[in-house]
């Protein structure tokens, strides 16, 4: 199902701190194994602690070597200098790839479990934002939780056990020295981070707003120039870009003077640290109770000691980052999140559906609604007003009944409601008034997985994914094979694009179908709808961007499309600007001045309703 076109009012993102266990929900549906975590941290550990040891061992060796001992005195530090060396790149190496990997395997489960939400879930929390919004929200958004792991917890963690064990070990060789030490590290590693935590959630809470809006409003830019133009609205558009970008540059400003304030801490506490142990240590070397030697690698040690800390302030950032991307994707999930609803109201009384070729169908069940046993699910509408919340109905006065085999079309001038209708239908926009159901069941109480098996509807703004063309495909069913994916592109007029395709069907699409033209994305969109296991398909505009006889061709194979995987007929209503083509349809409903103005066969339709003959008379003028 397709998301809210990019002309739906965005909703006001929260610029409110996101309430307490935000985060901490969201990475719990990353579903991190604890293992794995706990190997990372050690690895993060064991590199640092590497860069430390070599520090104190670089200190011994070069303060020793100024005293001239024998050559072999001096080989165990050498040989510590070099596996030290060593072990750092190695063990940050290894703690990359564990690291990364936890991050990305927790990235993919949320963006799965995200999507499957969305899917069965209530429809109106895709339709309350805007599309480069929705985008936002599953792409950067769970990147963002995604990235806390890598750069947020994992950086904590790493810090606290070294944090400790170098103050130790600086403890053990001259104590002052260790706990000056891990008083500046507690200073740089809970000062500092707060600090920043607190520039960056300034600058979250009032730029988490803009950034939404920068996205909605430059993918609507993108998508729309032509029409924006025409329409005069482009101007106010940029304006708006213009707009959030500034809001942006502020919200970053706010947080600067804590983001250096922190900076500062770091670095003061550095150089306390370095000068308490040289104030507390010559005094101690004087009174013979701290070797030349050692107080080399007591002054030294604090200077890699630090790395682990000068981490904190970007993973306190980061935290505040992904509690805000959290509260974001959170608020998705949320609102999609579909109640256990009662399902005892009355059944709607048995309607006659229309079937293939004029064939009704009225099987009823026990409980008198229609029985899905026989022939498949049946799309019942009634008395219906659809559209968009808050701007009074497109159009009125419908009554349909869609079953497998019936083949059903809308037609009508631009404007009046026919994209809002097959959205009514496919439960993404609630009724404003009459009743829509599935199955004698309306669609606000049908449980969302039963209609997205049923219903399938083909906007024009489907999302085409950065990926191969089997991959963008196999949204529709993930185990799409080579030769179905061949088969559905061939039906749609694809075939010849396909042959010239450099990788075939492994070829890469740009990110949402950049690389392919108006008429090629609505065809692949379309080819994706017929590899669906749905038997109803909602379908919207297909011959649109295609010149008339390739536009003719594509509806001639969308009406003969082929059958389930379970031998369920495919169940059509066809919205087309091309009138010839519905000469295949079982029923046309003419929709002018907000109504269906007139209804029946083609045929009919074209003889006896003047504005639909002269319709069909000026488009065959127009191919002659």
């Amino acid at each position: 199902m397709t998301a809210a076109p990019t002309t739906v009012p965005a909703t006001a993102a929260t610029a409110a701190r996101p309430p307490r266990g935000t985060l901490r929900r969201a990475v719990a549906l990353l579903e991190v194994d604890p293992r794995r975590v706990a190997l990372a941290v050690l690895l993060g550990t064991l590199a640092l602690g590497s860069a430390v040891a070599l520090a104190a061992a670089s200190a011994w060796l070069i303060a020793r070597a100024s005293q001239m001992p024998p050559v072999l005195q001096l080989s165990v530090a050498t040989v510590g200098v070099r596996a030290f060396g060593i072990g750092r790149g190695l063990m940050r190496y290894l703690e990359r790839l564990v690291s990364h990997d936890v991050a990305l395997r927790g990235m993919a489960t949320l963006r799965t479990t995200l999507y499957g939400r969305l899917a069965a879930g209530s429809p109106r929390a895709l339709l309350a934002v805007r599309r480069g919004d929705l985008l936002a929200r599953v792409g950067a958004d769970v990147d963002a939780v995604g990235d806390v792991v890598v750069r947020g917890l994992l950086p904590a963690g790493v810090a606290v056990t070294l944090g400790v064990g170098t103050s130790v070990a600086m403890a053990l060789f001259w104590p002052p020295a260790g706990l000056a030490l891990a008083l500046c590290l507690l200073a740089a590693g809970v000062l500092a981070p707060w600090l920043a935590a607190r520039g960056a959630r300034t600058a979250e809470e009032r730029g988490v707003a803009a950034r939404a809006r920068m996205s909605a409003v430059s993918l609507g830019v993108l998508d729309d120039a032509g029409p924006l133009a025409v329409s005069g609205r482009l101007p106010h558009e940029l304006a708006a870009l213009r707009d959030a970008d500034a809001d942006l540059a502020r919200a970053t400003d706010a947080g600067a003077r804590p983001a250096a304030l922190a900076a500062a801490v770091g670095q003061l506490a550095v150089g306390v640290a370095v000068l308490a142990a040289l104030v507390t240590g010559v005094p101690a070397v004087r009174a013979g109770l701290l070797a030349p030697v050692e107080l080399a690698v007591v002054v030294l040690t604090p200077l890699a000691a630090f790395e682990a800390t000068s981490l904190l302030p970007a993973a306190a950032v980061q935290v505040q980052r992904s509690r805000a991307a959290a509260a974001r994707v959170l608020a998705l999930l949320d609102d999609a999140a579909t109640p256990a609803r009662a399902r005892g109201a009355a059944p709607d009384a048995p309607v006659a559906a229309t079937g293939p070729r004029g064939t009704t169908r009225t099987s009823v069940d026990d409980d008198g609604a229609p029985d899905p046993s026989e022939h498949g699910p049946v799309l019942v509408a009634r008395g219906l007003a659809c559209g968009w919340p808050g701007r009074g109905p497109a159009v009125e006065g419908v009554d349909l009944a869609l079953a497998p085999g019936a083949r059903l079309a809308v037609a009508g001038p631009s404007g009046e409601g026919k994209t809002t209708l097959l959205l009514t239908l496919a439960g993404l926009l609630p009724p404003v008034a009459g009743t829509v159901t599935l199955d004698g069941v309306p669609l606000d109480r049908a449980e969302r997985a039963d209609v997205v098996r049923s219903v399938v509807v083909t906007g024009e703004d489907a999302h085409v994914f950065g990926t191969s063309v089997l991959e963008n495909l196999r949204v529709a069913r993930g185990d799409v094979t080579p030769e179905e994916a061949t088969d559905a592109l061939r039906r749609t007029g694809l075939g010849t694009w396909l042959a010239g395709l450099p990788d075939g069907l492994d070829t890469v699409l740009g990110s949402d179908a950049r690389t392919v033209s108006g008429g090629e994305r609505r065809r692949l969109l379309l080819a994706r709808t017929l590899l669906s296991d749905a038997p109803l398909l909602l379908v919207d505009e297909p011959g649109e961007h295609l010149d008339p006889r390739t536009a003719d061709a594509v509806l001639d194979e969308l009406w003969h499309a082929p059958a389930t995987r379970e031998g369920t007929a495919r169940g059509l209503v066809v919205v087309s600007h091309r009138l010839a083509p519905l000469a295949a349809a079982d029923e046309v409903l003419w929709l002018t001045g907000g109504r269906v103005a007139a209804r029946g066969t083609h045929a009919h339709l074209a003889a006896h309703v003047p504005g639909y003959g002269e319709a069909v008379r000026a488009e065959q003028r127009d191919q002659t």
